[in-house]
């Protein structure tokens, strides 16, 4: 039923590759790539290796909450079915940061945030599906496709070889197969208790609770194995089913034959026309937008210090205080949105430019 589904969703193009806008082509300071941590032999994947991959996976999880705010950021109608769907997506994503943040506090790292930064257009962290070129825009069908459901598109049940890009999918199977064989002792000192979106963010105690971790991460997004039937456990798409839904313009029904986007129709929103953001971020810009963009780069460079803090610290008020400052980054960006690029089309929109860029 996957398949047919997948076949339905056929639009969803592979953008070309592309190169970060900071030159670090996708990689994760200190840490190899996800084909390099793949690469080595189950007898060499410690507790040093559990910590290294997730801190990819901390970045992984980053990488997608910038260019989903900007997308939900530009609906004009939060109400609407489309803007609900996108907001719950964005507390998802953080809500799986905060797991990785969390089981890599249990193994005894700390997560490096500001350092797993992405810089727009770029991409994915770890060299994962790296056809794909994740770029910042208001909310369009081909944003929708090419970045959206490209992120989260399900893992391939065919085996994949290491001389071809590794999935999301892949990646936390055998972080599983990896704590299960290591079986490291997990400590609770640090974690954080949290409710984040829809979720409540709990400290992870023993290997039940880390198989548990990692299958919501899955089921409710990128790198999930289940057919759409699974996918609709919580009464609510995975993501990538979500994202296909707004593509399609319809809900996803079974039908005979399989899963089809042929159900009730889920009209596309009125959207700032947020100007794709360049490889370098808006040069040139007149003043006021420069302004703009600093106040906004300057807060996120917080927000991401502040996360930094929360799990050095083990300290839940710090990470709240994070919270409180993310929601300060809608203010500039609606601002942004609403001036019209100097000699090109579409408005300006936030850059979320890294910290160490």
């Amino acid at each position: 039923m996957a398949s047919a589904v997948l076949t339905a969703a056929a639009p969803v193009a592979a953008a070309a590759p592309a190169r970060a806008a900071a030159g670090t082509e996708g990689t994760v300071p200190g840490c190899r790539s996800v084909a390099g941590l793949l690469a080595v032999p189950h007898a060499g994947r410690g507790v040093e290796w559990l910590r290294e991959a997730l801190q990819v996976a901390v970045a992984l999880e980053l990488a997608t909450i910038p260019p989903y705010l900007c997308g939900w950021w530009s609906v004009g109608d939060r109400t609407s079915h489309v803007a609900r769907l996108v907001r719950r997506i964005v507390g998802d994503e953080m809500y799986h940061m905060g797991v990785v943040c969390n089981l890599l506090v249990a193994v005894g790292g700390r997560p490096r945030i500001p350092d797993a930064a992405l810089a727009y257009p770029g991409p994915l962290p770890g060299g994962v599906r790296e056809e794909v070129n994740v770029y910042l825009s208001g909310l369009n069908r081909p944003f929708v496709r090419d970045v959206m459901m490209a992120i989260e598109a399900p893992e391939d049940p065919l085996a994949r070889g290491l001389s071809s890009s590794p999935s999301i999918g892949h990646f936390y199977d055998d972080l599983m197969n990896a704590f299960r064989a290591t079986a490291p002792e997990l400590s609770s000192h640090g974690q954080l208790s949290e409710r984040i979106g829809a979720d409540v963010l709990e400290p992870v105690t023993d290997l039940d609770g880390v198989e548990r971790a990692i299958e919501i991460i899955k089921e409710q997004g990128e790198g999930t194995t289940s057919s759409p039937d699974d996918a609709f456990g919580d009464d609510y798409p995975a993501h990538y089913y979500a994202f296909g839904e707004i593509y399609h313009g319809r809900q996803l029904r079974q039908e005979a034959d399989g899963w089809r986007f042929t159900g009730a129709p889920v009209p596309f929103p009125d959207a700032r026309p947020m100007a794709r953001v360049p490889a370098g971020g808006w040069r040139g810009a007149p003043q006021r937008v420069q302004d703009l963009l600093d106040r906004f780069d300057t807060a996120y460079a917080k927000v991401l210090s502040t996360l930094e803090a929360a799990w050095t610290d083990g300290d839940a008020r710090t990470l709240r205080s994070a919270v409180r400052t993310m929601g300060s980054l809608e203010a500039p960006a609606l601002e942004l949105m609403e001036i019209p690029v100097r000699g090109g089309s579409g408005t300006y929109g936030p850059q979320f430019r890294p910290p160490r860029a």
